[in-house]
Protein backbone atom coordinates (compact mmCIF):
# COMPACT_ATOMS: atom_id res chain seq x y z
CA UNK A 1 0.00 0.00 0.00
CA UNK A 2 2.76 2.19 0.83
CA UNK A 3 6.32 2.18 -0.70
CA UNK A 4 9.16 4.50 0.62
CA UNK A 5 12.53 5.35 -2.10
CA UNK A 6 15.47 6.25 -0.53
CA UNK A 7 13.50 8.18 2.00
CA UNK A 8 15.94 10.68 3.76
CA UNK A 9 14.45 13.11 6.48
CA UNK A 10 17.39 15.67 8.10
CA UNK A 11 17.33 18.19 10.74
CA UNK A 12 19.38 20.77 10.70
CA UNK A 13 21.22 18.99 7.92
CA UNK A 14 21.92 15.60 10.66
CA UNK A 15 19.73 12.50 9.16
CA UNK A 16 17.11 11.33 11.13
CA UNK A 17 15.94 9.02 8.29
CA UNK A 18 18.64 7.68 6.34
CA UNK A 19 17.92 6.00 2.91
CA UNK A 20 14.95 4.10 4.04
CA UNK A 21 13.42 1.84 1.35
CA UNK A 22 11.11 -0.85 1.14
CA UNK A 23 6.80 -1.19 1.76
CA UNK A 24 4.75 -1.77 4.33
CA UNK A 25 1.99 -4.42 3.40
CA UNK A 26 -1.61 -3.81 2.88
CA UNK A 27 -4.36 -4.97 5.09
CA UNK A 28 -2.23 -6.34 8.41
CA UNK A 29 -0.33 -4.46 11.17
CA UNK A 30 3.20 -2.84 10.79
CA UNK A 31 5.05 -2.36 14.13
CA UNK A 32 8.25 0.47 13.85
CA UNK A 33 10.10 -0.58 16.59
CA UNK A 34 13.50 0.95 17.97
CA UNK A 35 16.01 2.28 20.38
CA UNK A 36 15.02 5.88 21.18
CA UNK A 37 16.01 8.82 18.53
CA UNK A 38 15.67 6.24 16.14
CA UNK A 39 13.51 7.90 13.49
CA UNK A 40 10.39 6.36 14.15
CA UNK A 41 8.09 9.25 14.43
CA UNK A 42 9.57 11.44 11.69
CA UNK A 43 9.63 8.43 9.14
CA UNK A 44 5.47 8.38 10.20
CA UNK A 45 5.08 12.10 9.85
CA UNK A 46 6.87 12.03 6.62
CA UNK A 47 4.53 9.20 5.24
CA UNK A 48 1.69 11.28 6.46
CA UNK A 49 2.67 14.64 4.85
CA UNK A 50 3.79 16.69 7.66
CA UNK A 51 7.23 16.16 7.21
CA UNK A 52 9.31 17.40 3.54
CA UNK A 53 12.06 14.65 2.73
CA UNK A 54 15.49 15.72 1.82
CA UNK A 55 15.22 12.89 -1.16
CA UNK A 56 13.76 9.76 -2.14
CA UNK A 57 9.52 9.81 -2.16
CA UNK A 58 6.33 7.93 -0.67
CA UNK A 59 4.38 6.56 -3.24
CA UNK A 60 0.77 5.74 -2.03
CA UNK A 61 -0.89 2.65 -4.24
CA UNK A 62 -4.28 2.45 -4.69
CA UNK A 63 -4.81 5.25 -1.86
CA UNK A 64 -4.80 8.89 -1.13
CA UNK A 65 -3.80 10.66 1.93
CA UNK A 66 -7.22 11.28 2.27
CA UNK A 67 -8.08 7.50 3.11
CA UNK A 68 -5.58 8.30 5.67
CA UNK A 69 -6.10 8.45 9.63
CA UNK A 70 -3.53 9.87 11.89
CA UNK A 71 -3.15 9.83 15.79
CA UNK A 72 -0.17 11.68 16.98
CA UNK A 73 0.99 11.40 20.57
CA UNK A 74 -0.45 12.66 23.29
CA UNK A 75 1.67 15.31 23.90
CA UNK A 76 1.16 16.99 20.87
CA UNK A 77 -2.40 17.49 21.09
CA UNK A 78 -4.04 20.56 23.35
CA UNK A 79 -6.75 19.24 25.33
CA UNK A 80 -7.34 23.06 26.82
CA UNK A 81 -9.98 23.52 24.21
CA UNK A 82 -13.12 23.68 25.52
CA UNK A 83 -14.68 20.75 23.29
CA UNK A 84 -16.97 17.37 24.40
CA UNK A 85 -16.13 13.83 24.40
CA UNK A 86 -18.91 13.53 21.75
CA UNK A 87 -17.75 16.79 19.75
CA UNK A 88 -14.26 15.56 19.20
CA UNK A 89 -15.32 12.30 18.11
CA UNK A 90 -17.68 13.43 15.90
CA UNK A 91 -14.87 15.61 14.24
CA UNK A 92 -13.75 12.43 12.65
CA UNK A 93 -16.31 13.24 9.91
CA UNK A 94 -14.69 15.34 7.85
CA UNK A 95 -14.13 13.16 5.34
CA UNK A 96 -17.81 13.22 4.63
CA UNK A 97 -18.82 16.11 5.48
CA UNK A 98 -15.88 18.72 4.91
CA UNK A 99 -14.50 20.44 6.85
CA UNK A 100 -17.26 23.17 7.78
CA UNK A 101 -19.54 20.98 6.89
CA UNK A 102 -23.05 19.77 9.07
CA UNK A 103 -23.00 16.40 10.75
CA UNK A 104 -25.63 14.67 9.96
CA UNK A 105 -28.13 11.65 11.89
CA UNK A 106 -26.20 8.89 10.39
CA UNK A 107 -23.01 10.32 11.21
CA UNK A 108 -24.36 11.00 14.85
CA UNK A 109 -25.33 7.54 15.32
CA UNK A 110 -21.92 7.01 14.12
CA UNK A 111 -20.29 8.82 17.19
CA UNK A 112 -22.41 7.27 19.64
CA UNK A 113 -21.20 3.59 18.34
CA UNK A 114 -17.57 4.65 18.23
CA UNK A 115 -17.55 5.71 21.91
CA UNK A 116 -19.39 2.65 22.48
CA UNK A 117 -16.87 0.60 20.98
CA UNK A 118 -14.56 2.13 23.59
CA UNK A 119 -16.92 2.32 26.27
CA UNK A 120 -17.35 5.89 27.18
CA UNK A 121 -20.86 6.20 26.18
CA UNK A 122 -21.44 7.42 29.61
CA UNK A 123 -18.79 10.43 29.15
CA UNK A 124 -20.19 12.14 25.74
CA UNK A 125 -21.20 15.60 27.41
CA UNK A 126 -18.06 15.83 29.66
CA UNK A 127 -14.97 18.01 28.25
CA UNK A 128 -12.35 16.37 26.91
CA UNK A 129 -10.20 18.18 29.50
CA UNK A 130 -11.59 16.16 32.53
CA UNK A 131 -10.33 12.75 31.17
CA UNK A 132 -7.75 10.84 32.46
CA UNK A 133 -5.26 10.11 29.87
CA UNK A 134 -6.25 6.45 29.28
CA UNK A 135 -9.69 7.85 28.79
CA UNK A 136 -8.45 10.41 26.60
CA UNK A 137 -6.77 7.95 24.42
CA UNK A 138 -9.99 5.86 23.88
CA UNK A 139 -11.70 8.87 22.53
CA UNK A 140 -9.08 9.19 20.20
CA UNK A 141 -9.91 6.11 19.15
CA UNK A 142 -12.96 6.47 18.52
CA UNK A 143 -12.40 8.99 16.19
CA UNK A 144 -10.46 7.07 14.17
CA UNK A 145 -13.26 4.62 14.09
CA UNK A 146 -15.76 7.20 12.50
CA UNK A 147 -12.90 8.48 9.77
CA UNK A 148 -13.20 4.96 8.36
CA UNK A 149 -9.94 5.33 6.92
CA UNK A 150 -8.56 2.14 5.18
CA UNK A 151 -5.13 3.58 6.30
CA UNK A 152 -4.12 3.71 10.21
CA UNK A 153 -1.45 5.43 11.60
CA UNK A 154 -0.56 5.81 15.35
CA UNK A 155 2.24 7.15 17.22
CA UNK A 156 2.90 5.83 20.46
CA UNK A 157 -0.44 5.18 21.02
CA UNK A 158 -0.21 3.26 24.41
CA UNK A 159 2.89 5.37 25.83
CA UNK A 160 1.18 6.40 29.44
CA UNK A 161 -2.10 4.27 29.15
CA UNK A 162 -3.34 1.94 31.97
CA UNK A 163 -3.09 -1.67 31.06
CA UNK A 164 -6.68 -2.01 31.01
CA UNK A 165 -7.11 0.40 28.22
CA UNK A 166 -3.99 -0.91 26.33
CA UNK A 167 -5.81 -3.77 25.53
CA UNK A 168 -9.16 -2.82 24.92
CA UNK A 169 -7.46 -0.26 21.68
CA UNK A 170 -5.41 -3.66 20.90
CA UNK A 171 -8.23 -5.68 20.08
CA UNK A 172 -9.76 -2.61 17.63
CA UNK A 173 -6.00 -3.01 16.43
CA UNK A 174 -7.30 -6.84 16.14
CA UNK A 175 -10.38 -5.44 14.56
CA UNK A 176 -9.02 -3.12 12.03
CA UNK A 177 -6.72 -5.94 10.33
CA UNK A 178 -10.02 -8.23 10.19
CA UNK A 179 -11.70 -5.80 8.20
CA UNK A 180 -8.96 -5.25 6.04
CA UNK A 181 -7.62 -2.04 6.82
CA UNK A 182 -4.02 -1.28 6.94
CA UNK A 183 -2.33 -0.07 10.42
CA UNK A 184 1.51 0.94 11.32
CA UNK A 185 2.20 2.11 14.73
CA UNK A 186 5.26 3.27 16.39
CA UNK A 187 5.56 1.04 19.50
CA UNK A 188 8.16 0.68 22.22
CA UNK A 189 6.95 -2.49 23.86
CA UNK A 190 8.22 -5.90 22.27
CA UNK A 191 5.79 -7.99 23.68
CA UNK A 192 2.59 -5.94 22.21
CA UNK A 193 4.67 -5.96 18.79
CA UNK A 194 4.92 -9.93 18.71
CA UNK A 195 1.27 -10.27 19.75
CA UNK A 196 -0.59 -8.30 18.08
CA UNK A 197 1.77 -6.56 14.93
CA UNK A 198 2.24 -9.14 12.46
CA UNK A 199 4.87 -7.36 10.45
CA UNK A 200 8.11 -5.05 11.96
CA UNK A 201 10.35 -2.50 10.96
CA UNK A 202 13.33 -2.28 13.01
CA UNK A 203 15.10 0.94 12.69
CA UNK A 204 17.96 3.22 13.89
CA UNK A 205 17.23 5.74 11.49
CA UNK A 206 18.23 3.45 9.02
CA UNK A 207 16.59 -0.22 8.05
CA UNK A 208 17.86 -2.69 9.75
CA UNK A 209 15.21 -5.25 9.27
CA UNK A 210 11.92 -5.06 7.93
CA UNK A 211 9.35 -8.06 7.44
CA UNK A 212 8.05 -10.72 9.76
CA UNK A 213 8.21 -9.71 12.85
CA UNK A 214 9.85 -13.00 14.64
CA UNK A 215 12.05 -12.48 11.75
CA UNK A 216 13.25 -8.92 13.05
CA UNK A 217 12.81 -8.83 16.57
CA UNK A 218 16.29 -11.19 16.93
CA UNK A 219 18.60 -10.96 19.46
CA UNK A 220 21.33 -9.81 16.84
CA UNK A 221 19.27 -7.37 14.95
CA UNK A 222 18.04 -5.63 18.49
CA UNK A 223 22.07 -5.34 19.58
CA UNK A 224 22.66 -4.21 15.93
CA UNK A 225 19.83 -1.39 16.27
CA UNK A 226 20.70 -0.21 19.91
CA UNK A 227 24.94 0.12 18.51
CA UNK A 228 23.62 1.92 15.49
CA UNK A 229 21.68 4.19 17.68
CA UNK A 230 24.34 4.60 20.38
CA UNK A 231 26.75 6.14 17.58
CA UNK A 232 25.15 7.72 14.66
CA UNK A 233 25.55 11.67 15.18
CA UNK A 234 29.53 9.69 15.31
CA UNK A 235 29.40 8.17 11.76
CA UNK A 236 26.55 9.90 9.72
CA UNK A 237 27.30 12.28 7.44
CA UNK A 238 25.86 15.45 6.97
CA UNK A 239 23.23 15.31 4.19
CA UNK A 240 23.97 17.79 1.48
CA UNK A 241 22.39 21.29 1.52
CA UNK A 242 20.24 21.40 -1.93
CA UNK A 243 18.51 18.44 -0.64
CA UNK A 244 20.14 15.17 -2.44
CA UNK A 245 20.86 13.91 1.22
CA UNK A 246 23.64 11.95 2.42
Amino acid sequence: MIALDNLTVSYQRHPAVHHVSGHFAAATATAIFGPNGAGKSTLLKTIMGALKPDSGQVTFNGISRRDLAYLPQQSEIDRSLPVSVIDLVSSGHWRQSGLFGKVGRHHDEASWNALVSVGLEDFATRPVSALSSGQFQRVLFARILVQDARLIMLDEPFNAVDARTTQDLLQLVARWQKEGRTVIAVLHDMAQVHSHFPQTLLMAREVIAWGDTASVLTQERLRQASETAAHWLARAPLCQVDGEGA
